[in-house]
């Protein structure tokens, strides 16, 4: 499997703890913890992954 290519979440800033990382691959979306690069990820269908963030840019999260 190739290296997948990161970068910050546009929601993320340099301040705070509340930073995210995504990589996407066809199909699949990869999320993790911008301060924890060995940590845990977590994926998601690419459909899920758009409702989450629909859904979350109405909640005003």
């Amino acid at each position: 499997m190739a290296e997948l290519a990161w970068f910050k979440s546009s929601y993320s800033s340099n301040e705070g703890a509340q930073c995210v990382e995504v990589a996407e691959t066809p199909g699949v979306v990869h999320v993790r913890d911008s301060k924890d690069k060995t940590g845990p990820q977590l994926a998601f269908e690419s459909a899920a992954w758009k409702a989450f963030i629909n859904f979350a840019a109405d909640a005003n999260v």
